[in-house]
């Protein structure tokens, strides 16, 4: 298994980078939490990703990066929970950061968890259950601030449709929440996006 990628970050979307290694790009899934650090240091420069490889039943492996090994802890105790795979996991951790799901588990605050597309009540209890005696308390990781664009909404709006939205349910909430607050980064419109559904 592989347990870091180190090279030059050629693309980034709040969701997915491509990293080059001696003249081979790596197509990389992240979170939000990951993209935001990813943001702060920029294309064109030496980026790590701490690595996870994930194998679905009759699917090829696929390479998810963290850019902290609390949010790597986090994703593995997440994915080791039955019905959370990982692409559920990503989008938890898109939605939290490793601190406030570690302080939801510990709590036995369902109703937070079940604020994650794709987890209801009873993977929410489940989760609960397995993980309060296995959580740490996670530091909080500094997030990268992104530069404002025209194309902010389409950007959230492409991120919410990998990771399993409707487009046009995306388009809806992305524009309403957007609305609100045009100063909002493309991650942290995202994030509010999410808490929307």
């Amino acid at each position: 298994m592989f347990e870091y990628i180190k090279g030059t970050l050629i693309q980034l979307t709040p969701t997915t980078a491509v990293i080059d290694v001696a003249g081979v790009g790596w197509f990389v899934n992240i979170s939000v939490q990951t993209s935001s650090e990813l943001a702060g240091i920029g294309t064109g420069n030496e980026v790590k990703l701490l690595l996870h490889q994930y194998y679905a039943q009759d699917q090829a492996p696929v390479m998810y990066g963290f850019a902290s090994e609390d949010e790597r802890d986090m994703f593995r105790l997440l994915i080791s929970v039955n019905g959370i795979g990982a692409s559920t996991a990503r989008i938890m951790l898109s939605t939290y950061n490793p601190s406030q799901l570690s302080s939801y588990i510990s709590s036995g605050n369902v109703r937070a968890i079940q604020k994650t597309k794709g987890i209801g009540q009873r993977t929410s209890e489940r989760l609960v259950v397995e993980l309060k005696g296995k959580v740490k308390n996670y530091g909080d990781s500094p997030s990268g601030q992104t530069m404002l664009s025209s194309q902010t909404e389409d950007e959230a709006i492409s991120a919410l449709t990998i990771l399993g939205f409707p487009k046009a349910s995306a388009e809806k909430v992305v524009h309403k929440v957007f609305a609100t607050d045009k100063s909002l980064s493309v991650e942290d419109l995202i994030r509010k996006s999410l808490a929307e559904f």
